[in-house]
């Protein structure tokens, strides 16, 4: 099973961000999780396109962006110019899920969807074989450092049997109080891809903290 590292950028310290994004190339990490948060659908404002698009001029690694905002379908094109190579939109936010992915797709950027953490996996059923990976939050959008909901595990077992019915090549990220210990315990419940954001950031050395990650 693969088991991937995506540390989010929204830990890093933006005085320094440059050397954050060199940290995340030297490293074994697999992505850089952006946390595009607009103040609306989440109680937080974060940073946009041209953050992402100046990132994406030095990164090495794919950019997996994840869109915490409402009307996301009005910034795909946007988004996808930037440089981003998975987009993520919330179930929560999507009244035309199929439309938004298609959407998506049509950028040639791969298509993700996440889910907060009081909505149910069943309700993807309908569109997860059109999906590249599934985000499941293990906290509240909105900031970090907060603490792990434990009802992720079995949240991550049921997508895990779903995308097996449906989908078998869809990725099962997890986003929120990834450590050591979470950590191990996703990978084992069938999660693919930790983002991990504080718990890398704030490790005297990042690059040894993602590696151990991989190694769960």
């Amino acid at each position: 099973m693969k088991r991937l590292i995506a540390p989010s950028i929204l830990s890093a310290n933006f005085n320094r961000l440059g050397e954050a994004i060199q940290t995340i190339n030297q490293s074994e990490a697999d992505f850089i999780h952006f946390d595009v948060m607009d103040g609306v659908f989440v109680p937080n404002i974060s940073f946009g396109i041209p953050v992402i698009k100046d990132v994406n001029k030095i990164a090495k690694k794919p950019l997996d962006v994840h869109l915490m905002i409402v009307n996301p379908d009005k910034f795909i094109v946007p988004f996808a110019k930037a440089g981003a190579s998975y987009l993520t939109v919330h179930y929560e936010a999507c009244p035309h899920l199929h439309r938004t992915v298609q959407s998506i797709k049509e950028q040639n950027v791969k298509a993700s969807v996440c889910l907060n953490p009081h909505t149910p996996v069943s309700l993807l059923e309908d569109i997860i074989a059109e999906l590249d990976m599934v985000l499941l939050m293990s906290v509240n959008p909105g900031f970090g450092g907060q603490k792990f909901i434990e009802n992720t595990y079995k949240k991550v077992t049921q997508l895990k049997e779903l995308t097996e019915r449906f989908n078998p090549n869809c990725l099962i990220e997890v986003d929120g109080g990834v450590n050591y210990e979470t950590g191990k315990k996703l990978f084992e419940a069938g999660a693919n891809v930790l983002v991990a954001g504080s718990f890398v950031f704030n490790a005297e050395d990042s690059i040894e903290t993602i590696r151990n990650l991989k190694l769960l």
